[in-house]
């Protein structure tokens, strides 16, 4: 029955993540530094919430976009971090994570042939979606420009067929941010154009030099917002994301969400409101913890001799050139590595062809374990460096 099925699913790849992941997780004594997600627990007040929805038979479905009280307190949510302003009524969207909000807009506003422009390297979770819906993804590399992708870099790019721009940032996987002047700028070439903007804001709550700017801001009528609690609040498992969009767009990717889901977890969703209402501020403390962390390991992979090491804005990555006089690929590198040294870390090939030369690191784990991990890079960084004349 293999033959029967549609080509563009069997067309895609497993996430590169996961494959290296599933390669080396069997490797006894592994320092993981691959993980996406915060290694905080979630705060204990929101699970309690949880129980107690559970306890008070809140098991039943909701309203399609989430309950009302949740969709009010995203809303004010979103209007005190970002001053952005939505009505609970019609434009928002409770999801199942950030990432089946991304599916449902995504599958709301592409056709076959359209065009969709994101910066590369990015997460691999946007373009198998894309390929899906029949469009095509247009990476744009950002690799000599910081990670960042600036106005400057897009307008080449942009033809009759762009239909989206995905604008990540905070980055997964590179840590970096976009300022408020670049936001504007992006804002000045698209205004006017029948061109969404995809604004996967899901790290938002985790800038560490400057408060995040959405670029919503500038751009309501034409911006679809993606956030979440997984990042912010520690609840990867809960799944709840929220999708932010003018009502006559949201009216249409609900359509969407509900023959997908019909809607999120009851029990999650009254998790997030908590989450959103006693525990707005829950992510400082965490926070704090990844600013110490960032300091540390940008320090030690300086130390090691890491070139032109970008120190990032948010997340908890830190994307790696790997000298290129090694003659390693990145797979090749992080292989081994986990061999050698037994640290785990993602090849930079995983996120788009214009990953390659690149590893992410993240330290979303304790100082003990990126201390331990970075003594072992050393010496794999200094092995496999002596072997080669720089």
């Amino acid at each position: 029955m293999d033959h029967l099925l549609n080509e563009n699913v069997k067309n895609l790849e497993i996430s590169g993540i996961r494959k290296f992941f599933n390669l080396v997780s069997s490797i006894e004594g592994m320092i993981s530094l691959t993980i996406g997600q915060p290694d905080f627990p979630t705060p204990l007040h929101v699970k309690e919430a949880g129980k107690q929805a559970i306890d008070n038979n809140f098991t039943t479905y909701t309203h399609n976009a989430g309950f009302i009280e949740l969709r009010k307190a995203a809303v004010d949510f979103v209007k005190e971090k970002y001053n952005l302003h939505y009505n609970p009524d019609n434009e928002v969207i409770v999801t199942n994570g950030a990432s089946q909000a991304i599916d449902a807009t995504l599958r709301t506003i592409l056709t076959p042939g359209d065009e969709v422009l994101l910066p590369g390297p990015i997460y691999p979770g946007y373009e198998p979606i894309i390929s899906l819906c029949g469009a095509e993804p247009v990476h744009i590399d950002t690799t000599d420009n910081s990670f960042r992708l600036t106005a400057d870099l897009i307008k080449p790019y942009i033809t009759e067929k762009t239909k989206c721009v995905i604008l990540p940032y905070p980055s997964n996987p590179t840590g970096v941010t976009l300022t408020k002047g670049e936001l504007q700028d992006i804002s000045s070439l698209l205004k006017g154009k029948d061109i969404f903007v995809l604004a996967d804001e899901i790290y938002s709550e985790l800038t560490f030099d400057d408060k995040h700017y959405s670029i919503a801001n500038e751009l309501p009528e034409q911006t679809i917002v993606i956030n979440g609690l997984s990042k912010s609040h520690s609840m990867t498992g809960w799944r709840i994301g929220f999708l932010f969009a003018p009502q006559t767009i949201c009216q249409h990717i609900l359509k969407v969400h509900q023959y997908n889901v019909s809607c999120a977890s009851s029990i999650s969703q009254a998790a997030a409101y908590e989450a959103l209402t006693n525990g707005i501020h829950d992510s400082d403390k965490m926070k704090k913890q990844y600013i110490t962390r960032r300091e540390f390991v940008h320090k030690r992979l300086q130390e090691i001799g890491f070139p032109q090491v970008i120190k990032p804005d948010g997340a908890f990555y830190f994307f790696v050139r790997i000298p290129p006089e090694l003659s390693l690929s990145s797979f090749d590198f992080s292989l081994k590595l986990a061999q050698e040294q037994k640290v785990a870390v993602v090849p930079g090939s995983a996120f788009s062809s214009y990953g390659e030369g690149f590893f992410r690191l993240s330290y979303a784990c304790s100082m003990e374990l990126l201390e331990e991990g970075m003594d072992r890079i050393e010496i794999f960084f200094n092995q496999v460096t002596d072997k080669v004349q720089f």
